[in-house]
């Protein structure tokens, strides 16, 4: 996440240091309510309940919650048992693959250190994930996919074996697949060619630009946007958003990660869903409530309930 800019002074410095840890104030209210489709829970301060409150009292009235390896997506479908509100997605996400195989010796998926697992620890991981897929509160597989950006050249061949056992996860239980794509367009399109796409696709925190939400739309995949879409260097994002069809939209915080402006570099959390679908409706050239009524329908199809 990147900071906010420092303002002249030492008072003003330190005002907005403090600032980053501050969550960014409620917003206004949707008249119609939402989804948030993405979201880690268990990343986030406080309580699930606190957050499920909060998101429900601007209108943000289910979320998803989304694993990103075992303990994650254990984790995720346990919540969901528990709230009427929360749907699970399971997953190992594309860089825990390579660090179940090849180990993690910093310990930066907060882990631990990990020793070296190869394929046979990387198989394992993905039969308790399959397992927890079967579920009926798990809604959707993922995020899974292909990611250039923390992971090397070493690590492409664990990652794209881990996408194409999701992909047959996904197919074989009839959920939604949830795709974290980051500086792979190309491979996530061809290995979804290649592997024949389940029946439901999501492309989470969409990151492609306009041709590749054209041939997103074309194949029936979701595009679901976060935060992110609001960043000044993000045209790319508003230029997808202009083109995908208003059925295939989805809305996300991704939180904790990835704060619409102008709260960047602070906590976000799916009470703040409203300030991105505000912001996408402009972009749009939309009324709030046609892009919120949208996006309620897509995101309850996409996951089924």
């Amino acid at each position: 996440m990147a900071a906010t800019a420092s303002n002249s002074g030492n008072s003003g410095s330190k005002r907005n240091q403090n600032d980053k840890d501050v969550p960014p104030p409620l917003p206004e209210p949707l008249a119609v309510p939402v989804a948030d489709s993405h979201t880690h829970l268990d990343m986030q301060q406080g309580s699930v309940e606190e957050a499920l409150a909060k998101a429900a009292s601007v209108g943000v009235t289910t979320v998803i919650q989304v694993g990103c390896d075992v303990a994650g997506s254990t984790w995720a479908a346990e919540t969901a048992a528990a709230h009427e509100n929360v749907w699970a997605a399971v997953a190992l996400h594309p860089n825990e693959a390579p660090r179940i195989v090849l180990g993690d010796p910093d310990g930066w998926s907060r882990q631990g250190a990990r020793e070296p697992g190869g394929d046979a620890a990387l198989d394992a991981a993905l039969e308790r994930i399959d397992a927890l897929a079967a579920l009926p509160h798990v809604r959707g597989v993922g995020e899974t996919g292909l990611d250039y950006f923390r992971t090397g050249p070493e690590g492409m061949a664990a990652q794209e074996r881990s996408f194409r056992r999701h992909i047959d996860i996904a197919k074989r239980h009839g959920k939604a697949l949830v795709i974290h794509d980051r500086e792979a367009h190309d491979d996530v399109l061809r290995v979804l060619r290649e592997e024949g796409a389940p029946e439901t696709v999501v492309f989470h925190c969409y990151s492609g630009d306009a041709e590749m939400a054209k041939v997103c739309a074309e194949a029936g995949y979701y595009m679901s946007f976060a935060g992110n879409v609001t960043f000044k260097n993000a045209q790319h994002l508003r230029d997808a958003l202009a083109v995908a069809p208003l059925d295939r939209i989805l809305v996300e915080t991704d939180a904790p990660f990835l704060t619409p402006m102008p709260y960047r570099g602070r906590p976000n959390a799916p009470y703040l869903i409203p300030v991105t679908l505000r912001a996408m409706a402009g972009y749009r050239g939309v009324a709030e409530d046609a892009l919120a009524t949208a996006v309620a329908e897509n995101t309850a199809r996409a996951f089924g309930y």
